[in-house]
């Protein structure tokens, strides 16, 4: 494909007529059984025609769109004129995650559904410029570290190395505080690393991020459970922390409660995906416990972003045969459209308004098939979506070899045994105030999906970001005063 740059930014007029451009991507058939990424990201002339779509709004609607803020005006246009290393700053100084945020966010429903050009036609494609920026920063060596020159002597604990700790981390390291981070597991990142598949986001991506931490100064201790290794009071007692983030997300599966769901063959999408991106389960000649999904039909229960994960992933492992199954209409999905239809083009199969009722399986314990309910829409439920309702005498039975289950996931309960002061929701999460991250503990803040639930990295980036500014107030001041919590 050849682009054709223009010397100077053209009228707004024919900036209309420019077509978006769509990032290139491997062929589905090759892509759908390796796991290398998907989207290869645009060229130096397909990034600055693609920004010189651009309109340059007094108001840029865009931001409005952005959790974290980003200047995506001014990055933009930089990008549009070739500057893409300078463009890059920009980016980081309100993103410290831009080459991940750049993959794996829904620009869809916030910066790109913003832009002004949706009205009569396709958005600027900021999220596939964000990546190109970041990708061109960290590949051309010119990344630069905001190394603090001064030190303020107060230390920081962070617990949880996803991306509300990672940017709550970072944005506490430029301001002088010794920072560090303890992560349960025995790799770095969280769900970036341990939920989302190479093919999505490559794991070297998410090291490249944390190695930039890392040079500012933050220390990452793993294998620490808080609240089995060490506690909350510990980490503001004995060691001497000056105040402590929680981050450490929503990792407890739920499950459909049905019968079967105990057979071997039937998984969590966190376990499953767990075993294959942190345990490198899709390697040759690993070693990892999990079942071999090859020549074997696998069924994914759910309309999410991790169930497009977690089906996706089943191709590659050799699945004969990968469904998702959802109990609502294709429109109703939560999942990015752009998963969906790779998906689709990968050759999964879809089973729409089907709900599952049991799973049956071998007398020493294997799962054989699944029970199904064909499902039609009723009157709306209190999401505003129509609810669907069983259809009579819509019941039939499929087999299947391999069943995920990914509706979701809540609080994990073990932060609960040893959080005196913390006070929790009824559904575990962390209750704290949305605007600052404070908890009813003083010294303790807390910001992502433990606090809202399953949301996107780019949320829990914007709580980390707001937490850390109130961290930063307070140890300047000491006060608590102005809200609710932490007084």
């Amino acid at each position: 494909m050849t682009i054709e740059v223009p010397d100077v930014w053209p009228p707004k007029r024919e900036r209309r007529a420019i077509a978006r451009l769509h990032m290139p991507e491997q062929e589905a058939a090759a892509r759908a059984r390796n796991f290398s990424e998907v989207n290869l990201g645009f060229t130096e002339d397909m990034a600055r025609l693609e920004a010189m779509r651009c309109l340059e709004c007094k108001t840029p609607t865009c931001m409005e769109g952005c959790p974290v803020g980003i200047k995506i005006d001014l990055f933009v246009s930089l990008v549009a004129e070739g500057h893409f290393a300078e463009a890059a700053q920009i980016v980081k100084l309100d993103n410290s995650l831009p080459a991940i945020c750049g993959r794996v966010c829904p620009q869809e429903n916030q910066c790109e559904g913003a832009c002004v050009l949706t009205k009569k036609g396709e958005s600027v494609a900021i999220g596939a410029l964000e990546r190109f920026v970041a990708d061109y920063e960290r590949l051309s060596g010119l990344a630069v570290v905001d190394v603090p020159a001064e030190r303020t002597g107060k230390k920081i604990a962070i617990v949880g190395s996803g991306p509300a700790g990672l940017a709550c981390a970072t944005d506490l390291a430029k301001a002088g505080h010794d920072v560090t981070v303890f992560e349960a597991l025995h790799e770095l990142g969280g769900v970036l690393v341990y939920g989302i598949p190479e093919f999505r986001l490559p794991k070297e991506i998410v090291r490249a991020e944390i190695d930039g931490l890392r040079r500012m100064g933050v220390e990452f201790i793993t294998n620490a459970v808080i609240g089995q290794t060490t506690t909350i009071n510990a980490l503001l007692g004995r060691d001497g922390f000056h105040a402590v983030f929680l981050g450490v997300g929503a990792g407890l599966p739920k499950f459909t409660n049905i019968d079967g769901e105990n057979l071997i063959g039937v998984y969590s999408a966190n376990e499953f995906l767990t075993r294959v991106n942190l345990m490198r389960a899709y390697e040759d000649g690993s070693n990892t416990p999990i079942f071999d999904v090859r020549g074997n039909k696998v069924a994914v229960f759910g309309g999410g972003n991790t169930a497009m994960d977690a089906v996706r992933t089943a191709l590659r492992l050799g699945a004969a045969e990968a469904s998702i199954i959802y109990r609502r209409a294709e429109e109703q999905m939560p999942a990015r459209v752009e998963e969906i239809i790779h998906a689709k083009d990968e050759g999964v199969v879809f089973k729409l308004l089907t709900s599952p009722l049991s799973f049956s399986g071998t007398d020493d314990g294997w799962l054989t098939s699944a029970r199904l309910q064909q499902m039609e829409l009723g009157e709306p439920d209190d999401s505003g979506r129509r609810r669907p309702v069983p259809v009579e005498g819509g019941e039939y039975e499929i087999d299947i070899d391999v069943a995920v289950i990914a509706i979701g996931n809540g609080a994990n309960p073990l932060l609960r045994r040893n959080a005196p002061g913390l006070v929790f929701t009824k559904w575990g999460t962390v209750v704290a105030d949305e605007a600052s991250g404070r908890t009813t503990k003083k010294g303790v803040w807390a910001g992502g999906d433990i606090v809202t639930g399953g949301a996107t990295v780019i949320l829990a980036m914007g709580a980390g970001r707001r937490a850390a500014a109130d961290i930063n107030r307070y140890l300047a001041t000491g006060d608590l005063s102005c809200v609710e919590f932490g007084c």
